[in-house]
């Protein structure tokens, strides 16, 4: 019997105005300890990647978003053909964690975006989807901020 996941799943990355991303963390016995993640999880039944992860970060993190942009899908593991796709989540909006009786745990942080890619390069992420998922959105930001370079114009002059 195999343990390669058999469902798809999405993770999302829940970046505000300030540029604070939503955070959870929960403590993990088997894995030694406490460790931070984002909002996600595997899809139900005939849900599509941008459904999970609007489900998910309204149950986990209380928060609905006006914009969905999609990062990325990527295989879960080399012997499975499950996925997860990764979004950025913006135009958010506030409310309650909706929990789920084996999420109780769960704690919402709202970290800066370099705290959160800081934490991902001191290991603070248990799964790899999430330290993904933010290097790609800090990514799609700052190129989104970032003012029209003249493609003539060399780095190195």
């Amino acid at each position: 019997m195999s343990d390669a996941p058999t469902r798809d799943a999405s993770v999302v990355v829940a970046l505000d105005q300030a540029h604070n991303v939503a955070i959870l963390s929960a403590d993990f016995p088997a894995h030694g300890g406490e460790y931070v993640f984002l909002p996600g999880g595997r899809r139900e039944d005939d849900e599509d990647a941008a459904s999970c992860a609007r489900r998910e970060l309204k149950e986990e993190a209380g928060v609905t978003a006006s914009s969905f942009t999609h990062l990325g899908s990527y295989a879960m593991t080399l012997n499975s053909t499950a996925r997860i796709d990764l979004f950025l989540a913006s135009g958010l909006t506030l409310g309650p964690q909706e929990l789920t009786d084996g999420e109780q745990d769960f704690k919402l942080e709202w970290w800066p975006l370099d705290a959160a890619l800081a934490g991902a390069e001191q290991g603070r992420f248990l799964l790899p989807a999430g330290p993904l998922a933010l290097l790609l959105a800090a990514r799609l930001v700052s190129e989104t901020r970032a003012p029209a370079v003249d493609s003539t114009t060399s780095a190195s002059r």
